[in-house]
């Protein structure tokens, strides 16, 4: 009776743990998602300024891909007027942490005085292309330099 009680035990306690195991690395795949990516979009006035910005961007490491959508119209007011331009679309994929960076980089190789940089969260999506966008555009210095502290602190 004992020897049956203590086995019970035993296989509880593992199920517990097999358990635990199990949520907690769904847990970790799905919360390093949610949030970590972020796909920025900008318009360019033309070809020649959508590869260059999008080269930039991937070269420096402050996207891992950059879609240039051609073929856009914009329609905008602009001082007082209602505009309507041709234009193409950047839709870049990158690290949440790196949005600050990619705009200040797009604000500086921009020709527009005020140019579109709208970025959104990737709440879902392909694990494995997530985790590439993440193994491609490294974490800012800043953040590898706090961890690094952090480690040290403990």
């Amino acid at each position: 009776m004992v020897f049956t009680t203590r086995t019970s035990c035993i296989g509880v306690f593992m199920f517990f743990c097999l358990a635990r195991g199990i949520y907690t690395q769904v847990y970790r795949n799905m919360s390093s998602v949610a949030g970590m990516y972020s796909a920025s979009f900008v318009t360019v006035p033309n070809d020649t300024v959508a590869k260059k910005i999008a080269r930039g961007l991937v070269e420096n490491k402050l996207a891992a891909c950059v879609n240039i959508i051609p073929q856009l119209t914009s329609v905008y007011e602009w001082e007082g007027k209602v505009q309507e331009e041709p234009e193409l679309l950047l839709m870049i994929k990158t690290r949440t942490e790196t949005v600050d960076a990619l705009t200040e980089y797009v604000k500086r190789n921009h020709p527009y005085t005020i140019c579109e940089v709208i970025s959104l969260p990737i709440q879902n999506g392909n694990i494995d292309y997530l985790n590439w966008i993440g193994e491609t555009v490294p974490p800012p210095l800043d953040q590898v330099i706090q961890k690094g502290q952090d480690t040290e602190n403990n």
